[in-house]
């Protein structure tokens, strides 16, 4: 998979859903129905995520019924530089407590999960979560 937010992306993940954005989170329902969140500058305190991330939707983002079933999550941290100190596990944890009652009821339900860390052109997180098929 190439970098989030670029248009090089593989097709299955480009779609020409709209992006809602309230300050630093945007988001949308891809074509094939998975969520897609952006999250533009990085802190090392990870809770400050979930927080961001479920007022988001709660104020922001249309409103989602929690689906049912396994699911799939794909988590990426960019930087630029030198790679902050920060536990890519407390990372995850934070964000999918944030989907949790919004896309899925409960994180139980995440089947898979990929948690990157690389340099990019600019710091932030991207994520992908999906339901999986049958």
């Amino acid at each position: 998979m190439n970098s989030p937010g670029r248009s090089d992306q593989p097709e299955s993940l480009v779609s020409k859903a709209a992006w809602v954005q309230a300050g630093k989170v945007r988001a949308r329902i891809t074509e094939s129905g998975a969520l897609e969140v952006a999250c533009t500058g990085l802190t090392t305190q990870t809770k400050y995520y979930k927080t961001l991330l479920k007022e988001f939707f709660r104020k922001d983002f249309p409103r989602l019924r929690p689906g049912y079933g396994d699911y799939s999550v794909h988590i990426v941290m960019e930087h630029l530089g030198e790679a902050p100190w920060m536990d890519l596990d407390n990372l995850a944890k934070a964000l999918l407590d944030s989907l949790s009652g919004n896309v899925f009821e409960d994180d139980r339900q995440v089947a898979r999960l990929l948690v990157e860390r690389r340099e990019g052109e600019r710091d932030g997180i991207w994520m992908l979560a999906e339901a999986m098929e049958g």
